[in-house]
């Protein structure tokens, strides 16, 4: 590990007390944190409406500080407690009445084909683009659904089960021209590939804090292009959505910002808990990171090749996000085997390795070493 990567690292108390590859699923949290659930104590401790004044300022903080590790403008970013609730409300804001095709791909996290086959009821005609071998999605295939009756396309970055990466740049292009619109969810992606918004120029992004971003599981984020803000009026907000909430007036006119996609009153607690792992992700900076999590899942491929194991996960490092999956007989079994000796990873459909900045060369060889000899021992 390089210097500010191995500094950062003794930043995370659960790295002492396991082999954590699992960042995919959930990120370690650093220890900074542990003052936040303290501060917040002493502040529910000896409640004064006056703290709103403080959290106000501090939400606003972290959701302009998500953005500019998006590369987006401030302003332009706004938080909630789950990705679903924010996609619901983009995609309630979309009108299909002229164009009615919503291209997605077989690949995407339930969230997301569960809440678009609901957009039928509203006109919508969705249009899956299967995936090859349930591993990754046809570039060609993808850009060649996308026409000029659609109206949305609505995708993941890296497939949630085996890390493969969509080439968003050739997606957006491709709408443009068609006139479509990009709904990109980045969940599996944001903190470990570099995402660059406002180069992308795509209309929505989605993502959260709890994998790669090592925050809070109940925190994620929505940001949208400024250059279509006042075009979306979403249905099912909140009072946060108005212009001024604070105010405890009539609701009357939306927010000039990404805070029209707001609810109801905000969840504190997770934005402030994120909040400490985004800034070390932002002092380390996403080339860095980005490094070297190619670096360790290039060192499980290795390790994957020389033993003769089934790789899901694209070899080509453009190709691949964080994620590593490996699909054998019984793979499952030597998940929860693994897990029980201290050894952590996930398995959706194969086994999931996700190593971390955080993580160490000796911990991939150490796990994988494990995870051969239990492989063996399962066929």
């Amino acid at each position: 590990m390089i210097g500010d990567l191995a500094s950062a690292r003794a930043e995370f108390p659960l790295l002492e007390s396991c082999v954590y590859l699992n960042s995919n699923s959930t990120g370690a949290v650093p220890r900074g944190v542990e003052q936040v659930l303290a501060d917040y104590w002493q502040t529910i401790s000896r409640w004064r409406d006056e703290v709103w004044e403080r959290w106000w300022v501090e939400l606003h903080a972290y959701a302009d500080d998500l953005a500019a590790f998006l590369g987006a403008p401030a302003g332009s970013v706004v938080t909630d407690v789950n990705l679903s609730s924010l996609l619901g409300r983009v995609l309630g804001a979309i009108d299909f009445s002229k164009r009615s095709k919503i291209v997605t791909t077989a690949l995407e996290f339930p969230t997301v084909p569960f809440l678009l086959r609901a957009q039928e009821r509203r006109g919508a005609s969705v249009h899956v683009v299967p995936a090859r071998g349930g591993a990754s999605i046809d570039g060609e295939a993808l850009l060649a659904a996308i026409d000029d009756e659609t109206r949305l396309v609505c995708l993941s970055h890296a497939s949630y089960e085996t890390g493969a990466l969509v080439d968003l740049h050739a997606v957006a292009r491709r709408a443009r021209a068609c006139g479509a619109w990009v709904v990109v969810d980045a969940y599996q992606s944001v903190g470990v590939v570099p995402l660059d918004v406002e180069a992308l120029d795509v209309e929505f992004v989605l993502g959260g804090a709890h994998k790669w971003m090592c925050g809070s599981i109940e925190s994620a984020f929505l940001y949208v292009n400024p250059r279509v803000l006042c075009e979306v009026e979403p249905p099912a907000t909140g009072w946060m959505a108005a212009r001024d909430p604070l105010s405890f007036g009539p609701a009357t006119d939306y927010a000039d910002t990404a805070r029209r996609f707001a609810s109801g009153t905000p969840a504190v607690l997770p934005a402030l808990v994120s909040h400490v792992a985004l800034r070390m992700l932002g002092r380390l900076g996403m080339p860095a990171i980005r490094e070297a999590s190619l670096r360790l899942t290039s060192r499980v491929l290795s390790h994957a090749h020389d033993a003769d194991l089934p790789v899901a996960t694209p070899l080509d490092d453009a190709a691949r996000g964080g994620v590593v999956c490996l699909r054998f007989a019984g793979d499952d079994r030597v998940v929860a085997a693994l897990k029980a000796d201290g050894l952590v990873c996930s398995h959706r459909g194969g086994v999931r390795i996700a190593p971390h900045f955080y993580n160490t060369v000796d911990e991939v060889d150490t796990f994988m070493r494990a995870l051969i000899a239990r492989a063996r021992a399962s066929s």
